[in-house]
């Protein structure tokens, strides 16, 4: 038994830890910067992130390495410390892990390389696996307990990914993708594809996380579920729907709607819940206070909940991001 089914043996549900990238920037982070360099430069930082999603109420929390591969830190000039890098990020993980009152795992945080595979790119399978097995290796060696695969929209880069992996350790492995609208990843994969891909791999999980708005992820999750209910299935969506307003980028997804859309997610079959983008201790604290049954259930508009743009300031849907943020 793995170290997800170990804990869910013990507890009814899972609560995952939100967004790093918004925390950091509530740091010293800068615009361009590379946060996984934090990990090195600012390891208490990063430890009190951790600490602060675990006070909130998070069963597992992500490493500060979504970019940790060389293809992403080579941008940085920082791709002969890849190893080093993502052990730290590990290890931070680890520290504040290990300062719990009860058990919390550390989740080796693995992003998109950024690259595309052949023949639509010039990345080979072999150098996608060779990038992500390194970064596995510092992961492993910094004390992570699973690792997890987030954001991706290509079945052959997560093989590629698993495969790599496995080469350097026998962790257990999440997956889960990001789905726009349509119901499908950018590379035109659908829920149920990834189950069925992801089927042969013996994966801990697989899942959303990241995309459009909570309604699209709750779709996708729903898709997942419905190719096959016996898979776990993970959901980390963003925080509502992102608008600038002024030179601030808000997130529509207050705690309160948060702590409904993990209601719905639970009442759907679904054990292993977080946020991603624009989400924040406050909103992983009202998701386990829902999912325990201490906070009612909000009934509120999670589809209409926007920015206002009260302040006169102009809004415009932001790109999207494919970091962690």
């Amino acid at each position: 038994m793995d170290c997800l089914r170990e804990l869910l043996a013990e507890r009814d549900v899972l609560v995952v830890d939100g967004a790093m990238g918004t925390q950091l920037f509530a740091t010293d982070l800068q615009a361009g910067d590379a946060p996984e360099r934090m990990n090195l430069d600012s390891p208490d930082a990063i430890v009190d992130i951790h600490r602060r999603y675990i006070e909130a109420g998070s069963d597992i929390v992500l490493t500060n390495s979504f970019g940790g591969t060389s293809f992403r830190l080579k941008l940085h000039k920082l791709d002969d410390q890849v190893v080093e890098i993502n052990s730290a990020a590990a290890r931070n993980g680890r520290i504040a892990a290990d300062s719990a009152n009860r058990r919390v795992l550390v989740a080796g945080s693995m992003g998109p390389s950024g690259e595309l595979l052949e023949p639509m790119g010039s990345m080979t399978p072999e150098t996608a696996m060779l990038a992500f097995a390194e970064q596995a290796k510092g992961l492993a060696e910094g004390g992570a307990d699973l690792i997890w695969i987030e954001t991706m929209s290509s079945l052959e880069e997560v093989e590629a990914a698993i495969e790599g992996i496995r080469t350097v350790t026998d962790l257990p492995i999440v997956a889960t993708f990001s789905f726009d609208t349509a119901g499908r990843t950018m590379m035109g994969v659908t829920g149920a594809n990834v189950v069925e891909r992801m089927a042969s791999y013996d994966l801990a999980a697989v899942g959303a996380n990241c995309g459009n708005n909570l309604p699209d992820t709750e779709a996708a999750v729903a898709q997942m579920r419905a190719a096959d209910p016996d898979m776990l299935i993970v959901s980390k969506g963003n925080a509502g729907i992102p608008q600038w307003v002024g030179a601030d980028l808000h997130y529509s997804g207050t705690p309160e709607i948060m702590g409904a859309h993990a209601h719905r997610l639970r009442t759907s079959g679904v054990r292993v819940i977080g946020g991603c983008c624009g989400s924040g201790p406050e909103h992983i604290a009202h998701m386990r206070g829902v999912l325990d049954g201490i906070l009612p259930v909000p009934e509120v508009d999670f589809v209409a909940a926007a920015p206002s743009g009260a302040d006169g300031g102009a809004q415009r849907t932001p790109r999207r991001r494919r970091r962690r943020g």
